[in-house]
């Protein structure tokens, strides 16, 4: 049972989070303890059409949120009636501006008929608070690679709230190309999982696809790397889609892996962290420790269910953003096309 105690000595948040698909409450205590955590994903009602719809994510948002917030209180043993809270912190950005609006909405109408602050997360950088949950013992700086289905960043994290961008894609991320090619391969949605799958029974040598600006600087390319998989298919159409699959990921990871053993050099990082959904990737989860072993850095990898999106990462980037910055006016606005700011 959460107590006044838990609050007054580390302080109990409650996170919030609906970017995209995933209807998310958690209850994190001093920012690294997760009470709870809940996550209603919403894959079945989007894998027919291919992707995510913006007009049915947004309603089964309003559909879910009372329920997985009332969840997530139980579970972390707090009375939603005269709940012992510190804040309430929700994603403002990036992401579809309907589902966005809906957890927003909601964390302020919560905060303030609870009579405590209300703070708003950037997604990203709740992405690289996920580590930190199951890692109480980073070193800094460290090389953070944050993979999704929206981004691919290369960072240097010195620290939580410092920052410098070291690379970002130029045009898909990595999880949008995913998408993409298990779709052309008729492997269904979400396609990081689904061609990971394929790929364990193919041969990744089987086609050499392009490994875009491979050793040029740390930004990435990927458009090309979807377009040549469409071409080789239509050259090749015996070709078997594990085969493709294969080879495809091992052009994925090696340009991912490269990159990220490059910057962490170049940086003197003290450690080789991945974040995002696609860090759930079984191949780069493996090359990433090979990588960070042959360098002589300790690998982070977050568990899978800290990959995708989750609350448990925004509660706690909340409660740091609280306590640094203290609450966040109730008047702020979705941004979904918010960035990550380069601070510190």
């Amino acid at each position: 049972m959460t107590t006044a105690d838990d609050r007054a000595d580390q302080g109990v948040v409650l996170g919030i989070e609906t970017s995209c698909d995933e209807t998310a409450a958690a209850v994190v205590v001093g920012g690294r303890q997760v009470r709870s955590s809940v996550v209603s994903s919403q894959v079945d009602l989007h894998a027919k059409y291919g992707g995510v719809v913006p007009e049915i994510a947004g309603r089964a948002h309003v559909e879910l949120f009372t329920q997985v917030v009332a969840e997530a209180l139980e579970s972390a043993g707090i009375d939603p009636r005269a709940p012992v809270l510190d804040a309430v912190a929700a994603t403002y950005g990036p992401g579809l501006v309907g589902s966005l609006l809906v957890g927003l909405s909601g964390a302020k109408a919560l905060a303030t008929s609870w009579g405590v602050p209300f703070v708003g997360v950037n997604h990203l950088e709740g992405h690289l608070f996920a580590s930190m949950l199951e890692q109480p013992d980073m070193g800094w700086p460290l090389v953070v690679l944050l993979v999704s289905g929206g981004h691919t960043l290369l960072v240097e994290m010195r620290g939580p709230g410092s920052y410098r961008l070291l690379g970002q894609t130029l045009d898909d991320a990595a999880g949008e190309a995913y998408d993409k090619v298990a779709r052309y391969l008729g492997l269904g949605y979400p396609g990081g999982p689904a061609i990971d799958k394929a790929a364990v029974e193919g041969d990744p040598t089987a086609f050499s696809f392009p490994r875009a600006m491979l050793g040029d600087g740390f930004d990435f390319s990927f458009s090309g790397l979807k377009t040549s998989v469409v071409r080789t298919v239509e050259r090749h159409p015996e070709a078997t889609t594990a085969d493709v699959a294969a080879s495809f990921q091992h052009a994925v990871v090696e340009v991912l892996v490269a990159k990220s053993r490059r910057a962490a050099e170049a940086v003197g990082a003290r450690g080789l962290c991945l974040a995002g959904g696609v860090a759930a990737n079984s191949l780069l989860r493996r090359r990433i420790t090979e990588v960070a072993e042959e360098i002589g850095v300790p690998a982070y990898l977050p568990s899978r269910a800290m990959c995708t999106d989750n609350a448990a990462m925004v509660a706690a980037a909340g409660w740091w953003r609280l306590e640094h910055d203290g609450p966040s006016p109730l008047s702020l606005a979705a941004d979904p096309t918010l960035f990550l700011a380069v601070q510190g």
